[in-house]
C-alpha cells in the first residue's frame, strides 16, 4: 500500500514537471491591453493524461503544481497563480471522475469503448475550463486586481481557452490510447495498483 501510494507520488511529481516544461517553454504568449497576457499552450493536455492514468486527484494535483510553478515564474501570470491552481486541479478532477467512475476505463477491454470514455472524460473537464477560466478570470481581474479592460480580455481568454481545449482534448485522448497498452502491464495505471493490493490480501486470506 505504501509503495502504491509512493508511486502516484512520483509520477505525479513527473506530471507536474511535464505540465511546468509544456505550459513554459511550448506557449505561445498573446500579450493583451493592459499589460496582460493569455496563451495558446498544451499544459491542459498533461493535466487530463495524468488524471487519465492516474485518476483525479493524483493528475490534476501534477498538473495543478507544474502550471502554478509557470505562472508564479513568470512576472505576467505571477498575480493568477491561485486562480490556475484551483482550475487545474478541477480539470483533473472531474476528467478522473468521468473515465475512471463513470466509464471505469481501466477495467475495459473494448478499444472502441474506453475510446468513448476518454473522449468524453477529456472534453467534460476541458469544457470545465472554457467555461470557467475566462469567468473566474474575469471576476478576478475586474474586483481583485481592478483592470478596466477586464471586458476586452474577456474575449481573447474565451478564444484561447477554446483552442486550447480542443488541441488538449486531442493531443492528450492520442497519448494515453498509445501508451495505455504499456501502462496496464506496468501496473500504475490508477485503479491497477489498488487493485492489485486488494488482490494480493485476499490470496493471502485463501479467498482466491
Amino acid at each position: 500500500m505504501k509503495h502504491d501510494k509512493l508511486m502516484k507520488l512520483i509520477l505525479t511529481g513527473v506530471f507536474a514537471a511535464l505540465s511546468y516544461v509544456v505550459f513554459t517553454f511550448l506557449q505561445i504568449k498573446i500579450t493583451l491591453p493592459g499589460g496582460d497576457a493569455t496563451s495558446i499552450h498544451l499544459g491542459n493536455a498533461v493535466c487530463v493524461a495524468g488524471a487519465l492514468i492516474l485518476g483525479g486527484f493524483y493528475g490534476g494535483l501534477g498538473g495543478a503544481i507544474g502550471m502554478t510553478i509557470g505562472d508564479l515564474l513568470d512576472p505576467v501570470y505571477v498575480v493568477y497563480a491561485p486562480k490556475t491552481f484551483l482550475l487545474k486541479f478541477c480539470i483533473g478532477l472531474i476528467t478522473g471522475m468521468i473515465a475512471h467512475k463513470f466509464g471505469k476505463i481501466n477495467q475495459k477491454k473494448e478499444k472502441t469503448d474506453i475510446l468513448k470514455w476518454v473522449i468524453a472524460a477529456a472534453t467534460g473537464g476541458l469544457l470545465f475550463n472554457v467555461i470557467f477560466d475566462p469567468l473566474i478570470g474575469y471576476f478576478y481581474k475586474l474586483l481583485i486586481l481592478g483592470k478596466p479592460a477586464a471586458e476586452l480580455v474577456l474575449v481573447y481568454n474565451i478564444a484561447s481557452s477554446s483552442i486550447n481545449a480542443f488541441t488538449s482534448a486531442i493531443v492528450s485522448t492520442a497519448v494515453y490510447m498509445a501508451l495505455r497498452p504499456a501502462l496496464l502491464k506496468s501496473g500504475i495505471m490508477a485503479n491497477n495498483l489498488q487493485d492489485g493490493y486488494q488482490a494480493k490480501n485476499r490470496a493471502e486470506r485463501g479467498e482466491l
